[in-house]
């Protein structure tokens, strides 16, 4: 499990090679919400995701030798993006597996800064992995990995940095890997703050996974919040939001369109409906308390999908 130590080394190696993201307020949402809240706006990362964060820090700690063979990660979008631009920036040959389904502009993004991007249909798990063995690649998960996780940390030392005032921090989740090092790197610092993770109702694995007591897997998970939408639950993320996530709520495809469109029009974000999914919840009925950070965490807004 990674201490606060790796975390802040994580955060340091990370500094200059990507932006230190603002947070914002809304006047306008916080009457509508009945609170005090501050908007992480990670989709004015690099790529537009904080998904970079983790990557990058994977790839500065990747041997030579698996630097030398290239690595590969699977991915809806964001993090083929983030591996794609951390890759260049490290120096290193990437291919990205995503499916056929993919919005187009992440395709276009991930190929844009270099990467190989393979689309094939069906299981993206089990292509990922026939891929990386056919072609002897280094496999970088997007979220079930130690250095991955400690990397999204960086994310949680910054909120507390620039607002160590937080009561609660909500964060979108997918398979685990944002909440997991957000989650570990706050409660370290501050154990008494709440953390709230939020997920699709269509992709809720990580909520199976607390009931069931272990990671789990869908058989199917879509959602329009794509970046959410993961079949499977960390191995390496469970214990994490197991001992620091202090709950985790579903919410619906209503609310999430109409979260995006709400944040859109208050904030004038360009945001995805993943980085809605806070203020979804919060439509949906989720109580605010005290000063509440909620994590803004993506771009690469498709707008057809809003049907706008």
């Amino acid at each position: 499990m990674p201490t606060l130590e790796d975390i802040r080394q994580a955060a340091d190696q990370l500094k200059g090679r990507i932006h230190r993201t603002p947070i914002l307020t809304s006047t306008a949402l916080d009457e509508r919400f009945g609170g005090e809240f501050v908007l992480k706006a990670e989709l004015f990362q690099k790529t537009g995701s904080f998904k970079v964060r983790g990557l990058l820090t994977k790839l500065l700690r990747l041997s030579a030798e698996e630097r030398e063979r290239g690595v590969i990660t699977v991915s809806a979008g964001n993090a083929a993006g983030a591996l794609a631009w951390a890759a260049r920036d490290a120096g290193v040959p990437a291919t990205v597996v995503m499916a056929r389904t993919a919005v187009p502009a992440k395709i276009d993004a991930a190929r844009g800064y270099g990467a190989t991007v393979e689309l094939v249909e069906g299981d993206l798990m089990a292509q990922y992995e026939r891929i990386r063995d056919e072609r002897k690649l280094t496999g970088v998960h997007p979220f079930d990995d130690e250095d991955v996780i400690t990397g999204h940390g960086s994310l949680g030392l910054e909120l507390l940095e620039d607002r160590p005032d937080i009561d609660t921090v909500l964060v979108p989740v997918g398979g685990g890997g944002l909440i997991s090092g957000v989650a570990l790197a706050v409660k370290l610092v501050k154990p008494e703050i709440r953390v709230i993770g939020i997920e699709p109702e269509q992709a809720d694995v990580v909520s199976r996974s607390l009931a069931a007591g272990s990671a789990q897997k869908l058989p199917t998970a879509r959602s329009i919040a794509d970046g959410l939408a993961a079949p499977v639950c960390g191995t390496r993320n469970f214990p994490l939001i197991q001992q620091y996530v202090d709950s985790v709520v579903r919410v619906s495809e209503d609310a999430l369109l109409e979260a995006t469109r709400l944040v859109m029009s208050r904030t004038k974000l360009a945001l995805e409906p993943a980085a809605a999914a806070p203020f979804a919840a919060l439509i949906q009925g989720l109580q605010p308390e005290g000063v509440t950070a909620a994590v803004v965490s993506g771009g690469n807004l498709d707008v057809a999908k809003l049907m706008l």
